[in-house]
This record gives structure tokens, C-alpha cells and sequence, in this order.
């Protein structure tokens, strides 16, 4: 595979109350002659948009909490021309460069939940793969050494400020005793597919009893003590 990637970062300096604040923006855009090719947008490491093929639109990425915008215009059929372009050229750009051998590094993940655990309450793990070049790999999840695909998502591709990338798989999942999740990943820089393991058992959260005993023991003690005091005001008023 023939992998082709433009970069472009634009550095921007913006003044708030007098303290200069700098955010790199960057912009890239691929294209491979295997495979469909990605266009996005980021921002201080952050994904805000990308061209999704499928859909014939730029999907706006920004999280709820995030000042909501939109791109111009014609911003998809820019990424649709560029990847045409780039295709074009793969050859041309090959030849010029005598075809040198592409850099590679390999990627490190891990993986977590992403809420506390309690069996039985459906949940989300989360594989986490960052540092990789190229943009290309495969991610694969199992259950109990079955391979589960239900459920499962993979984000695009994230750029670093390093030139490696990072990307996110997510697995929907009800959590039972005895469950052991892997997380493989595989990658051309890799000698051998790499795999994380997580285990239900090791991670399960059980409600602490403690509130609930010491509020029924201080319950018990405070009726035992209106119990006592109303004995002792009858044996008075009796006394009288």
C-alpha cells in the first residue's frame, strides 16, 4: 500500500486581556491507492471535523460543551477534488522521490472502562492507541477468547504533534463474574499483533455497607434512647 499525507499547520496568536495565547491548528489531508483516503481538521490536538464519504458531508466532531461552529461551503467537495488530486499523483510523487522506504513507528494502547463497574450494568470499555505511523492499523475485540464485533466503534484517525497518530475503539459491554476482555491491535511497525487485557474481576465496585450499618446502629441507639427516657418520665410522674 502507497500511502500519501499532506500536512499543513498554521500557528495563530490570539490576545485575551493582554496574555498572548498561541493554538496550532492543522489540516490533513491522505489518500492511499488500497484504500478511500481521510481529510480533518484539528486543533491543539483535538479533532473538530472530518469528511465522511459515506455520508457525502464534513461531520463536525467538537464535544456538546465546546463553542459549536461550521466550516464554509463547499468544504466537502475540497476534501472530494483533493483526494482525487492526490490519487493522481501517488505515482509522480513516488518516482520523484526514488521511492524511499517509509518511516514507521509502532503503536502502545491500553485499555479501561470508562464507568465504574457493577455486574450487570451495561457499560463501555474503551482501547486507547496512540504513536503510531502510518494512519493504517486494525483493531480486534474478544469476549472469553471469542471475537465480538457488535457493539464495537472506531474513530478516525487523530494527528499528534509528533507526526504519529492516535485513534479510539469503544465496546458496549454489560460487565458478568468472570468476563476477560482483549483489546489486539495490529500494525505494520509491529513484529507481532499487540494485545491488552482486561479483566471484569479485578475492576467490579461493591457498594460499601458501611453508611448503611452506621445508620442503622445510630437508628437503634437513638429509639433506645427515647425508649429509656419515656421509661423513666412515666416511673417519675407514677412517683409523684
Amino acid at each position: 500500500m502507497r500511502l500519501c499525507i499532506f500536512t499543513c499547520a498554521i500557528l495563530n496568536a490570539l490576545v485575551y486581556t493582554g496574555a498572548e495565547v498561541k493554538h496550532k491548528e492543522i489540516h490533513i489531508s491522505d489518500c492511499s491507492d488500497t484504500k478511500q483516503g481521510e481529510d480533518i481538521y484539528g486543533l491543539d490536538g483535538e479533532e473538530m471535523a472530518h469528511a465522511d464519504y459515506s455520508k457525502k458531508e464534513y461531520v463536525m466532531t467538537l464535544p456538546d460543551f465546546a463553542d459549536q461552529f461550521r466550516y464554509e461551503d463547499g468544504i466537502f467537495d475540497t476534501a472530494v477534488t483533493n483526494q482525487q488530486v492526490c490519487k493522481q499523483n501517488i505515482d509522480i510523487w513516488v518516482k520523484s522521490y526514488n521511492n524511499p522506504t517509509e518511516a514507521t513507528a509502532p503503536p502502545e494502547n491500553s485499555i479501561y472502562p470508562k464507568d465504574d463497574v457493577m455486574l450487570g450494568v451495561k457499560n463501555t470499555l474503551i482501547c486507547y492507541v496512540t504513536g503510531f505511523y502510518p494512519p493504517a492499523l486494525r483493531v480486534k475485540w474478544t469476549r472469553n477468547n471469542e471475537d465480538v464485533t457488535e457493539g464495537t466503534t472506531l474513530s478516525q484517525f487523530r494527528p499528534n504533534d509528533d507526526s504519529t497518530f492516535t485513534i479510539f475503539s469503544t465496546l458496549s459491554f454489560t460487565p458478568e463474574q468472570g468476563d476477560i476482555y482483549t483489546c489486539t491491535v495490529e500494525h505494520q511497525a509491529l513484529p507481532e499483533p499487540l494485545t491488552k487485557v482486561w479483566e471484569a474481576d479485578s475492576e467490579i465496585t461493591v457498594p460499601s455497607i458501611g453508611p448503611s450499618v452506621f445508620c442503622g446502629v445510630g437508628l437503634t441507639v437513638g429509639l433506645l434512647g427515647v425508649a429509656v427516657g419515656t421509661f423513666f418520665l412515666v416511673k417519675g410522674n407514677n412517683c409523684s
